[in-house]
């Protein structure tokens, strides 16, 4: 008869750690962006970078989970896996609420994002024709197809670059699998 307490400890996966953390990155972009629409402040750079701070803290902590729930140990490759998979997976659940959004419950939002675009221009100092002509070329930018897969894919990159630097300084390598 089998002993069930000598069964083989199974550790968890960088997908499980990346496929949890990514919903949670999603959910909290998607909750974080509604929030600004409410609060007007669409458009506020400095806001929205908010949405890479929370990206860094979940790192850290799907980094965390993965060695505290696992064997206690993470190398740099598997950080850097789970922080690029948990943003592919946040950001695409982000990106695809926001198509849904803007393409089907507000459409009037790329308006306020144009809007924007113009008052930022003329902050600058540029001239009517010079937005117009500006704006002119953005068109064909600024359709929901094009912008939001631009997004995902900036996201994204960002998310690498934090993931390589996250997991520099949450690696715990095996000293075991060490040479």
């Amino acid at each position: 008869m089998e002993d069930l307490h000598n069964e083989e400890f199974e550790p968890l996966t960088v997908k499980q750690v990346s496929l949890k953390w990514g919903l949670y990155l999603g959910m909290a972009m998607i909750i974080y962006g509604i929030l600004l629409q409410l609060l007007d402040q669409v458009g506020n750079t400095g806001l929205d970078m908010v949405n890479y701070v929370f990206m860094a803290a979940l790192m850290y902590f799907a980094h965390k989970s993965f060695k505290d729930e696992g064997n206690g140990y993470m190398s740099y490759g598997q950080g850097l896996g789970i922080g690029t998979l948990m943003a592919v997976v946040g950001s695409f659940l982000s990106v695809v609420f926001s198509y849904i959004y803007v393409k089907f419950i507000d459409p009037s939002f790329m308006d306020i994002i144009k809007e924007i675009q113009i008052e930022k221009m003329q902050e600058q100092g540029l001239s009517d024709a010079q937005i117009d002509q500006a704006m002119e070329m953005s068109a064909a930018f600024m359709k929901p197809e094009i912008m939001f897969p631009m997004a995902f894919v900036f996201s994204v990159f960002f998310a690498f670059i934090l993931a390589l630097i996250i997991s520099a300084i949450t690696k715990n390598n095996d000293p075991s699998t060490e040479v």
